[in-house]
């Protein structure tokens, strides 16, 4: 999309730490609202902080603050991350 093109010209402030630690906050408050439906709500809203991050991470790269092997780190890392969660969604939708 274009509209996300030009907003990855921006570059980064606080949010990354924000939407980072918003990740396990979200799934622990869901987790603890003992409901399946509240949980998995807050695991997709878990998802979307994690999409946040890649975003971010992506940002970092292109601006030069990171290299490209942090990059494919982070990146990897949060890929895994978002295929637990996923598969956790999926269990708990069944």
């Amino acid at each position: 999309m274009i509209v996300w093109q030009k907003a990855m010209q921006f570059g980064l402030t606080s949010p990354v730490r924000r939407s980072a630690v918003s990740i396990p906050s979200n799934i622990a408050d869901g987790y603890g609202r003992n409901s399946t439906g509240d949980y998995t709500r807050f695991l997709q809203i878990a998802i979307g902080s994690l999409f946040e991050v890649q975003t971010q991470i992506e940002i970092a790269f292109n601006l030069n603050y990171i290299s490209e092997n942090d990059f494919q780190t982070l990146f990897e890392l949060s890929r895994e991350i978002e295929r637990m969660l996923s598969s956790l969604i999926y269990k708990l939708k069944k």
